[in-house]
């Protein structure tokens, strides 16, 4: 198996340490458990905190305050956040709603936007979300219908996006629009909107699957913005989307994989206590057939997501890889949270235990950032006709 970095797996430890003293006391005495809403204002209190230890900008290259650390290393850090059993753990290390988000913009926005709006998410003093899906665009991204007419010195925006991860804490959006009325990808450009201007609404009358608080649509009606927040030229705002997709699709991976690390050790330790017949059901092989079952293709995802991390480290093309990765991380991890819930019986089915939220939330990455199919028509595509 590949290994981390030294400088990784201090960091690693210093993560944990941090979780178990500080995170999970916080969880405790506000009540934020699994699936429920997290208020703004204890979310904020970690990201400040995380940042200040150093934590929230750990993704990013040192050049941007970062650790500089390998694919390698991202994957391993990204993994144990997950398997400290911290629910918020995942804005530990900023990846909802900070840094990671917007490391890669740093190359293409204006030193205006850097010090407006980027540098103070790296400081923890504003959350941003990223703004694409529409009601008929998910899979087909290009097909998106939200407007940005030039007027003046301004765009006019008007259009819904849906199911935004982020919206609801959010300060700003990294949002696409069409800028002409091209049907292909061509016409689509990039804006900093601000989520507090008139005319934004972002609406959370809905819950997903992982739980209330997290999603929301936008919905704009004649806002206004100004051209100093488009970012970059016009027409090039769905090659700035798409440009970090295949190394976004690894990256996904350590999240998964940390959830299904998560579901098996808690299946294990619920195995070996719960009494069945005068003894633990660790002893029934129905039970460890399906433990044994869990960690072998936990290895494997592990296995195939660290070669590619390895590959694309060593300057290798992964969009193949990636997408097999994103495909079969995801239908493992589901796998796994599927078989916790067996293995728990009527306490898995229960909101609030953990293996009940890793089964909706482990469901759900089948979808996100690109679906299992639409990862098989990449893979595909990449087997039957290679570069």
């Amino acid at each position: 198996m590949i290994e981390p970095s030294e400088k990784a797996q201090h960091l690693i430890a210093d993560l944990k340490r941090f979780i178990e003293d500080e995170i999970k006391p916080l969880e405790a005495r506000e009540n934020l458990g699994w699936g429920r809403p997290h208020p703004k204002e204890a979310l904020r209190d970690v990201w400040k905190r995380s940042c200040e230890l150093g934590f929230y900008n750990v993704m990013l290259p040192e050049a941007l305050g970062g650790a500089g650390l390998s694919v390698v290393d991202l994957c391993a850090l990204k993994e144990a956040a997950l398997l400290t059993g911290s629910a918020l753990a995942p804005h530990v290390l900023g990846e909802l709603s900070g840094p990671p988000r917007i490391g890669h913009l740093f190359k293409v926005a204006s030193d205006d936007q850097i010090e407006r709006l980027l540098r103070p998410v790296c400081r923890a003093e504003k959350a941003v979300c990223f703004a694409l899906t529409e009601a008929e665009a998910g899979s087909d991204a290009s097909a998106i219908k939200t407007r940005a007419r030039l007027d003046g010195d301004s765009y006019v925006l008007n259009g819904t996006k849906r199911y935004i991860s982020g919206a609801p804490y959010a300060n700003f959006a990294v949002l696409m629009a069409k800028t002409t009325d091209s049907n292909g990808v061509d016409g689509v450009t990039a804006f900093f909107v601000d989520l507090h201007a008139q005319g934004v609404t972002v609406e959370t009358d809905y819950q997903v699957m992982s739980g209330p608080g997290s999603h929301g649509d936008i919905v704009l009606h004649d806002v206004r913005i100004p051209v100093a927040n488009r970012i970059g030229d016009e027409g090039v705002g769905f090659k700035l989307a798409m440009g970090r997709i295949t190394l976004n699709r690894l990256l996904h991976c350590p999240t998964m994989l940390g959830m299904a690390g998560l579901a098996l050790n808690l299946s294990l330790d619920h195995a070996r206590t719960r009494m069945q017949f005068g003894k633990p059901i660790a002893m029934f092989q129905a039970v460890n057939h399906m433990l044994a079952d869990m960690a072998t293709e936990l290895h494997a995802a592990r296995s195939m997501m660290f070669a590619t991390a390895a590959l694309n480290d060593a300057g290798g093309d992964i969009k193949v890889q990636a997408s097999m990765c994103k495909l079969f991380c995801s239908e493992t991890a589901f796998r796994i949270a599927d078989r916790a819930v067996q293995i728990h019986g009527g306490s898995g089915l229960i909101q609030g235990n953990p293996v009940e939220w890793l089964f909706r939330a482990t469901r759900m990455m089948r979808i996100l950032t690109g679906t299992s199919e639409i990862q098989r028509n990449t893979i595909a595509k990449g087997i039957l006709m290679p570069s």
